[in-house]
């Protein structure tokens, strides 16, 4: 489990845009991009090193109009740290 007060961030090796041509949220590497569903994308817009988890889970509460999401977000959060797509703001 994710500590709530946790705040990720892209990984410096990533850039974070949004691709016209794939018409999708992406992550750029050296090695290539990935390309990001709709759920990835907006999770990984609010992960800037100063948001917290429950602000980010929040958010998207908000932004959809929905509740519940905090696993959800938990869930890809451990996936990106995974894959090295984010770290954590250690302040």
């Amino acid at each position: 489990m994710i500590p709530t007060l946790a705040r990720p961030r892209i990984n410096r090796l990533f850039r974070f845009q949004w691709e016209p041509a794939q018409q999708a949220h992406v992550l750029l590497y050296p090695e290539g991009m990935v390309k990001l569903n709709q759920s990835a994308g907006e999770i990984l817009k609010r992960c800037d090193g100063i948001r917290s988890v429950t602000e980010i889970v929040a958010d998207l509460e908000a932004a959809f109009n929905a509740s519940g999401l905090a696993a959800e977000v938990d869930a890809f959060l451990l996936m990106a740290e995974a894959q090295n797509w984010i770290d954590w703001n250690p302040s």
